[in-house]
């Protein structure tokens, strides 16, 4: 598969990724051509082709730049000392709505069917950034007295990802009625209900209403 720019620091490229996003999100993979994306960009398919030389490794960009933006938004909640632990929960769940709202489960069928590297590229990126999150909500969560110390941390996280991993398969979905941006509020509330101690589960339900 083409390796996309490791950075999308450069305003060109950070420009095409947030339109290409937007685009396949919304209408899936195999529904956008370089040649819709370049006229939506205002810019020639030459001119597209000179930062990326193909969809897939624009594709693969999109990926890599969700990543890093889930990361750095997990990262500036836990930075943030005005928000508990509940806050920063719900913080993060709101915002995983918000990337989610406008996707399409078509995007994961065409990159599940058509586009196989691609797949597996967002299946990686979940198996970091889920450890690496949750990891620390449930570490946070035990500091302050809001989640069972009882439980293992590598355990509970390894529990998440499968379950996330199988939510998201867009069989799944469509067996459940979801879509995607359904499923991480739903997972957190589920996940973490049954990890909150009292104190916890206290302020979870204040922010958390079922």
């Amino acid at each position: 598969m083409p390796r996309p720019p490791k950075t999308t620091a450069t305003p060109v490229l950070a420009r095409i990724v947030s339109q290409a996003r937007m685009h396949f999100f919304e209408h899936g993979y195999c529904q956008c051509t370089m040649d819709e994306l370049a006229a939506e960009l205002g810019m020639s398919k030459k001119t597209l082709y000179v930062h990326f030389p193909s969809k897939e490794a624009i594709m693969a960009a999109v990926i890599d730049d969700l990543g890093r933006e889930i990361r750095a938004s997990a990262d500036a909640l836990f930075a943030n000392r005005q928000l508990n632990f509940a806050e920063k929960l719900r913080g993060f769940a709101e915002g995983m709505v918000e990337r989610l709202t406008k996707t399409s489960p078509r995007l994961l069928r065409d990159l599940q069917r058509f586009a196989p590297d691609l797949h597996r590229k967002l299946a990686e990126m979940r198996e970091r950034n889920i450890p690496y999150v949750f990891g620390r909500f449930i570490e946070e969560g035990q500091l302050a007295g809001m989640v069972r110390t009882d439980v293992r941390t590598d355990f509970a996280v390894a529990f998440f990802l499968s379950a996330m991993n199988g939510l998201v398969q867009p069989a799944a979905m469509e067996r459940l009625g979801l879509t995607p941006r359904d499923i991480p509020p739903r997972a957190i509330e589920l996940f973490f209900g049954g990890l909150l101690t009292p104190a916890g589960r206290q302020e979870h339900e204040k922010l958390f209403p079922r």
